[in-house]
């Protein structure tokens, strides 16, 4: 085949299929952001405004068109004010991609200190929450406590949340393989439909997941449920083993290390 059939080639085939192939990945990719944020609800209200201009348009509508028209550059201006949280959760997304994601600096035996903590905290109805850094910095979110700088370690995590110290209620971030600070506040999820029964400790950790690419591990202190935060989704109730593999994944580390501490 000559050079003039691959180009037909290409131009008849190969360019109209990669054309759809990649328009459909970037709607599907937009629709997983809105979902993963409050963002959808923008769109649906946006499709409303859509609909009831089509039906103006249509009918000859003049007076709604004629209202619906000066009314336009007002509110595309006002839904962006009003949803300017959930837009910046998306542009957050977008930074958050594989491409640019960095180690997290986390090993096994991080993992296992700190799942061995929250089972210990759990059989003795203590809370607890710790974050683990990914890609997204959390030194904001490190400065609102106490500066620690310590290994990670059982004991530690077990010496904070088991006892009423001034560092129990808040969370201690694990950055670079270290534990750099504890009593940290997180910002509290604005979701909507969160179990009632989900206390303050869920809800932050719910809330640091929907704005950075962070993994949140909690203990509950009314039923010693251990639970994982991540990707704006919460998952209650994981057994020890089941969080270790969790986390392990989340955090990239080799699987035969995670499979090792199995056996």
């Amino acid at each position: 085949m000559g050079g003039g059939g691959l180009g037909a080639l290409f131009q008849d085939w190969v360019r109209p299929a990669l054309d759809i192939l990649l328009l459909a990945f970037l709607i599907y990719k937009t629709w997983e952001l809105l979902v993963s944020t409050q963002a959808v609800q923008l769109l649906r209200g946006a499709l409303i405004l859509v609909a009831v201009w089509a039906a103006a348009f249509f009918l000859q509508l003049s007076t709604l068109s004629w209202v619906l028209n000066i009314l336009a550059p007002g509110l595309v201006i006002a839904l962006a004010i009003v949803f300017q949280p959930e837009l910046r959760k998306i542009f957050l997304r977008l930074g958050q991609g594989s491409i640019w994601r960095r180690k997290a600096g986390q090993n096994i035996d991080i993992i296992d200190s700190v799942i061995n903590a929250a089972e210990m905290l759990a059989s003795s109805r203590r809370g607890a929450l710790v974050v683990f850094e990914r890609s997204v910095g959390l030194r904001n979110i490190a400065e609102t406590g106490t500066r620690i700088d310590a290994l990670v370690s059982s004991s530690l995590i077990v010496s904070i949340f088991a006892h009423d110290t001034p560092l129990h209620d808040g969370a201690i971030v694990i950055q670079e393989g270290r534990a750099s600070s504890a009593g940290c506040f997180l910002p509290l999820s604005e979701q909507q439909d969160i179990r009632k029964s989900f206390g303050t400790r869920h809800r932050a950790a719910l809330g640091l997941s929907e704005v950075a690419d962070s993994v949140v591990l909690v203990v509950s202190e009314e039923t010693g449920a251990i639970s994982l935060a991540h990707d704006s989704k919460l998952f209650y109730g994981l057994g020890a083993e089941q969080a270790r593999r969790r986390l392990g994944e989340l955090l990239e580390l080799p699987a035969e290390g995670i499979e090792a501490t199995d056996e």
